[in-house]
């Protein structure tokens, strides 16, 4: 990960964005560019394999930018997420279904 986290930075740097990369504006390019992903699979099951990649690409990307400019650690917070969701969907009560945790 830290190959792709300086990738980025070195890509932005190099083009002098990073002034335009508050974590506001980083939110909102998330959202845009998941629902460009999201129009790969608007009318159809199937899809196209490398632009839907393209589209996964950039919503990671800007996720990546967010946490970096956060200066959180993209491990640790997705790690802390999964024993957070561990709890609210316990084996037990979730396996197999797609219930949220609070009607399970």
């Amino acid at each position: 990960m830290k190959r792709v986290i300086e990738e980025i930075r070195r890509f932005s740097d190099e083009r002098d964005w990073d002034q335009f990369h508050s974590p506001e504006k980083l939110a909102k390019s998330i959202a845009i560019e998941a629902g460009e992903l999201l129009e790969c699979f608007q009318w159809s099951n199937e899809y196209d394999k490398e632009k839907v990649t393209e589209e996964l690409a950039d919503v990671m990307n800007y996720c990546v930018q967010m946490a970096d400019k956060l200066d959180v650690d993209i491990e640790e917070i997705m790690l802390d997420k999964i024993k957070k969701n561990a709890k609210k969907y316990p084996v037990n009560k979730a396996k197999g279904s797609a219930k949220k945790y609070t009607e399970l």
